[in-house]
């Protein structure tokens, strides 16, 4: 099975890498960042943002610190804001934060975690666990992860949000789990932000959670936009197709990151990487075109047809 480093390859071939490979502060020849508003207050956010589910979760020697630096680096220089991480994910908060604590001066960012746990004061408790484990005063947004007792989370945060404690509040699922508890959540309690799979093979969230959302004015932040790495499976020793040159594709990445974005539902993404130059790959999708309806139709068609 291709590997992700083979598929940038083969997309190097066929088109040159877009700004994102200029040196970090030279904006001068890069597209038009691509930016989506918050339903809730209008705030703009890069549409490209940066995961951490095991990507992050690493031991904190030299080595492995050194790489997620240079990884954390090679996302803001393309652009990137919004990064996410859990409890849930071992060591990654803390990792987070040992390397925003290296950066000088450190970048700013829409930090985003979740809270994962039962009961009210293991829930504040966790939930200030990840401020210091992130280096963070104050979340932009945390959501109750999977749902996990969300009734007594979300009460918490509610609260927290009126005291300024934190900006953002919302729910998160992941690769399909608990849609129908989730849309009710959605349906009766004001969120800001919602979180759940979606990628061009796993398009079942276009049919209710996506159009909802809309609906409801909810944010929505785009999880295993990859399919966990198989679509770079489909796409082995196929070149990529006209249209990636259209829309600034340089990669089989790029394509499938723009596909998702295409949706009008669809606030921010976040792949998760711990490798460079899957990471300055990731953020050439957030620059230039947005697939039109017609384009997107394509995409569709041509991966379909692989």
């Amino acid at each position: 099975m291709i590997n992700r480093r083979q598929a940038i390859q083969l997309g190097a071939a066929t088109l040159a890498l877009p700004a994102l490979h200029l040196r970090a502060g030279d904006d001068s020849a890069r597209p038009a960042l691509i930016q989506r508003p918050i339903p809730a207050s209008g705030e703009l956010l890069p549409a490209v943002g940066m995961g951490t589910s095991r990507t992050f979760d690493t031991d904190d020697d030299p080595q492995s610190l050194a790489n997620l630096r240079a990884v954390m680096q090679a996302f803001v220089d393309g652009g990137g804001s919004v990064i996410d991480s859990s409890p849930m994910y071992g060591r990654a908060e803390s990792r987070v934060g040992d390397v925003l604590r290296a950066m000088q001066p450190p970048p700013k960012l829409f930090a985003a975690t979740k809270v994962w746990v039962k009961g009210k004061d293991k829930g504040i408790a966790q939930m200030q666990e990840s401020a210091r484990r992130m280096n963070v005063e104050r979340f932009d947004l945390i959501a109750v992860h999977n749902l996990k007792d969300w009734k007594t989370h979300l009460a918490t945060l509610r609260e927290w949000k009126e005291q300024g404690k934190v900006r953002y509040i919302g729910i998160t699922t992941s690769h399909g789990r608990d849609h129908d508890d989730f849309m009710q959540v959605m349906k009766r309690e004001p969120l800001d932000f919602v979180q759940f799979s979606y990628n061009i093979e796993d398009r079942e969230t276009e049919n209710k959670l996506l159009p909802l959302a809309a609906d409801r004015g909810i944010a929505t932040m785009i999880n295993r936009p990859y399919q966990r790495g198989s679509l770079f499976g489909e796409v082995r020793g196929v070149p990529l197709p006209a249209l990636a040159g259209e829309l600034g594709c340089a990669s089989w990445g790029q394509f499938f990151l723009k596909f998702i974005l295409a949706h009008p539902a669809v606030t921010c993404i976040i792949p998760a990487t711990a490798k460079v130059e899957h990471m300055a790959d990731n953020m050439g999708a957030n620059f230039g075109p947005v697939p039109d309806a017609g384009q997107r139709a394509e995409m569709l068609r041509i991966y379909e047809s692989l």
